[in-house]
């Protein structure tokens, strides 16, 4: 009787334990992660920690995308654990410590890399889905390229290809509309730019005019003389790779967005590279009533392009 007894409770003890491996919950988190052998800013939104995880590659160099990320990301965190991140020396990453090496392509690669690691390692994924805009974008094509066995899907916002030629592309386009027109003051402020550019006023009178083509608002030269003293060299280094050499075929699928008047990552290298490019997937989304920063004119249809993505892999 004592052995049926105590076989009687065992099993009732059993039966009582729930089965808690399914249990989810929401997340909304930022902190510090080691990378690269500094800290690194992260922050991490989600309804379901158990959801698949896609990480934002902000643009720049240096421009955190971390204080209105949730203006293009709310709807995706009902899917994804959305994680968006301040790359070294942008952000609160560079509030928190400064770069321990210069910086270049390879350690900005190497850094994105060791973060895509660390993310698959946390939340227990065998690939993530990566997400870059601009020079992210750019970015995430290096990785792409390098390493598309860790992701299930890249989508390029605004990339830069091949950006030496977008920007002589949109230079020549700008003088010639100043010559047809006879504006003068254009003609004298472009005819001082060189590309690559060789210091920070070239970028902004570049910038300036090419604001007027997109019609969008023109950044103000000290931000963007301030912005060149540290960031020119790389952004510069960056602009010369050429993805038409050094990647005609990427190994995963990737999804590109482009707005209709992206002058600055030129909507027409940028789509002559889609049509050239081998992918296990590919598709190109066109954002008609956007330009450079079409995360920003057109969230939804950016969310529901990424969402539709993921539910034809389920």
């Amino acid at each position: 009787m004592t052995n049926k007894l105590f076989f009687f409770f065992s099993f009732l003890l059993i039966v009582a334990v729930p089965d808690t491996s399914w249990a989810f919950s929401a997340i909304n988190k930022q902190e510090a992660v080691e990378i690269g052998g500094i800290k690194q800013w992260i922050g991490m939104k989600g309804n379901n920690d158990h959801d698949p995880v896609l990480l934002f590659l902000h643009g720049g160099p240096g421009n955190s995308s971390m204080s209105y990320g949730d203006r293009f990301t709310s709807e995706l965190q009902k899917h994804f654990v959305v994680v968006q991140w301040d790359q070294r020396e942008s952000g609160k990453t560079g509030k928190l410590n400064s770069s321990n090496q210069p910086i270049t392509v390879a350690l900005m690669v190497s850094d994105a890399v060791e973060m895509i690691n660390y993310l698959r390692a946390r939340f227990s994924k065998e690939k993530i889905y990566l997400m870059g805009h601009s020079w992210g974008g750019f970015l995430g094509l290096m990785v792409a390229t390098n390493h598309p066995d860790l992701l299930e899907a890249y989508f390029a916002v605004s990339p830069m290809v091949h950006q030496v030629e977008s920007e002589r592309f949109s230079l020549e386009l700008m003088k010639n509309k100043a010559t047809k027109v006879n504006n003068q003051k254009a003609l004298n402020e472009l005819a001082g730019i060189s590309v690559p550019f060789q210091n920070g006023e070239q970028l902004y009178y570049h910038r300036k005019w090419l604001a007027k083509e997109m019609l969008t608002s023109a950044p103000l030269k000290p931000f963007v003389e301030t912005w060149a003293l540290k960031w020119l060299v790389l952004y510069n280094e960056a602009s010369k790779m050429n993805f038409f050499v050094y990647a005609p075929e990427i190994k995963c699928p990737v999804y590109f967005l482009i707005g209709t008047r992206d002058y600055q990552t030129h909507f027409k290298l940028t789509e002559e590279y889609y049509k050239m490019i081998k992918a296990e997937k590919k598709d190109l989304f066109w954002f008609s009533n956007s330009a450079h920063n079409l995360n920003l004119t057109e969230p939804i249809k950016l969310q529901e392009i990424v969402i539709a993505v993921l539910k034809s892999k389920n």
